[in-house]
């Protein structure tokens, strides 16, 4: 895979596309009423060839960014490999953002042109983020657009596939095929170029990670618009040739079933919340459900939806870690040469092409098992490591590596046992120190979603004059349920008796919702800013 994806000859569309068999199935698009459209590597081929001499057309030239605001559509995956044969760069927005966030990454990027679904365009409008005389183009997908903007549709069949334009053009491996940005839930997003040799590392997870097969009917169910989505619901299965399922309607469980039901979905993935979701919507769970994979990432997987899937659907989840500027690395795999027993809590262990290690919080060498520490990347042992640095940021692409260069330092801390597996504790900056104890959050939070009436929970570390920081936790309870001192009291008494008696939750609030990113990960620094302006008096 390394020496197919990361040669000077590398061409993402060949690799992509052209090289696969005209008439198989690259992506079944399917609507809200379970109406579906096949997308063949042959059309793609065509309609990706003529809009990237549309891009060409425009003044896209090999390098520039085009940003793309788009929902998941038949559209959406034409051109993102139009922008990939002109040999330009993918910059992707989540349609869930607002415009302060789009601008940031257009601006970022030095985007020349933003592809944009009909039902999305009134984000681009000028106004306090947006510039009046944007410098990017805007082109319009499914829709009319408005005077100086350019239609999707009408670029497609203005252009042929046989002029020059629409030729792929080959960049490399070490050329930047997508500029991601971080969800920034720390500060403001960072820039992570993928370069065209990450394609091996994405294909590598689909076959060892979540070990998808020939005649596997395979679902990611994250969106394209972040990095789980786009690396292994699109860019992965195109790297393989394998047909992708991608559902242009909104998250709802009552069609999460339908869709898996009526396409004989085999292979599912997805994050912990649809996860969570699924299990809130267990009465509608249909016959004719058989997976014989799930998997899990974006956030640690709680124990207790591994044992609901295996009563519920026949085969536990099996939770995988990874990162933006990397793509999975630890795992709980699929595949028969790495599938080994499932510790409910843990991560897993690293897939092939990668090493980890867990290091000492004071000095970079490698901790003994069984000590917290911080998760890192031996560089040198991992050939799959794509990552470089952040665009345009030196200094925040030096906080990710060791002073020699030997490790990059995910910021994530955990623990590793004598076998080898993987524990995830929190992120550097949400673990909690409590006279002196380490204690992550992740830790507590799986004790207390054990509890029959808790649907959702974070737990936050808060100033305390005596013992530095003390755990407090917000608690999204089920329907019907009521929060009062007997609820808090059971609570409490199970992260002692299940967990640790030090490190249970001084305060419990009860929530109707907790902030997460638009992907679906819980912004715990939302919640302690809140608390320390709460005892701020603020």
């Amino acid at each position: 895979m390394l020496a197919r994806f990361d040669s000077p000859q590398a061409c993402a569309a060949e690799l992509l596309c052209d090289r696969h068999p005209a008439g198989a199935v690259a992506f079944t698009v399917i609507e809200a009423d379970l109406s579906s459209r096949d997308l063949t590597f042959g059309e793609l081929r065509r309609d990706s060839a003529r809009c990237a001499a549309a891009l060409a057309g425009i003044g896209v030239d090999p390098g520039d960014a085009v940003a793309v605001l788009m929902g998941k559509s038949a559209d959406l995956v034409v051109t993102l490999l139009g922008i990939w044969r002109r040999g330009a760069v993918h910059v992707p927005l989540f349609t869930a953002f607002a415009p302060p966030a789009i601008a940031l990454r257009l601006e970022a990027s030095a985007a020349k042109a933003v592809v944009v679904d009909a039902d999305q365009r009134h984000k681009l409008l000028p106004g306090d983020d947006m510039p009046a005389e944007a410098p990017w183009r805007i082109v319009v997908a499914g829709g009319q657009p408005a005077e100086g903007e350019l239609s999707l549709g009408g670029l497609l069949a203005t252009y042929s596939g046989d002029e020059p334009e629409g030729r792929a053009v080959a960049r490399g491996g070490d050329a930047a095929m997508v500029q991601l940005f971080t969800s920034g839930t720390t500060g403001t997003p960072k820039g992570v170029p993928v370069p065209v040799r990450a394609l091996a590392s994405f294909q590598a997870y689909l076959e060892y990670g979540l070990d998808v097969r020939r005649d596997d009917v395979f679902w990611n169910a994250a969106d394209p618009g972040w990095a789980y989505g786009l690396y292994y619901a699109v860019l992965g299965p195109l790297a393989a040739g394998h047909r992708s399922l991608l559902l242009h309607s909104g998250f709802s469980p009552t069609l999460t079933w339908r869709v898996m039901r009526e396409f004989g979905v085999t292979n599912f993935t997805a994050a912990p919340t649809v996860y969570r979701s699924l299990r809130n919507d267990v009465a509608s769970v249909p016959d004719g459900v058989r997976l014989r994979t799930a998997s899990s990432a974006g956030e640690p997987l709680t124990p207790e939806v591994i044992s609901w899937a295996e009563q519920t659907l026949g085969v536990p989840v099996r939770d995988h870690y990874g990162q933006t500027e990397h793509g999975m690395v630890i795992v709980n795999g699929w595949a028969d040469t790495v599938r080994s027993p499932l510790l409910p809590g843990s991560m897993g262990r690293p897939l092939p092409g990668w090493s980890a290690e867990i290091l000492h919080d004071e000095r970079d060498e490698p901790a003994p098992a069984g000590t917290a520490g911080r998760v890192a990347i031996k560089v040198a042992d991992s050939p799959l490591m794509w990552f470089s640095g952040y665009s345009g940021a030196p200094e925040k692409t030096a906080e990710r590596f060791s002073a020699d260069g030997r490790w990059y330092l995910t910021g994530d801390a955990g623990s590793r046992d004598e076998d080898g597996y993987f524990f995830f504790s929190a992120r550097d900056d949400d673990v909690i120190i409590m006279a002196g104890y380490r204690i992550g959050p992740f830790d507590v939070e799986s004790v207390l979603v054990q509890h029959p009436q808790v649907a959702d929970v974070a737990v936050v570390g808060v100033p305390d004059a005596l013992r530095g920081e003390v755990l407090e936790a917000f608690v999204v309870l089920r329907p019907g349920t009521v929060g009062d001192d007997a609820l808090v009291g059971e609570l409490q008494q199970l992260v002692k008796t299940r967990f640790a008696a030090h490190a249970y939750p001084r305060t419990i609030h009860f929530t109707d919702r907790l902030p997460k990113t638009p992907s679906g990960k819980i912004q715990r620094f939302v919640l302690r800013e809140r608390r320390r302006a709460d005892l701020d008096g603020h």
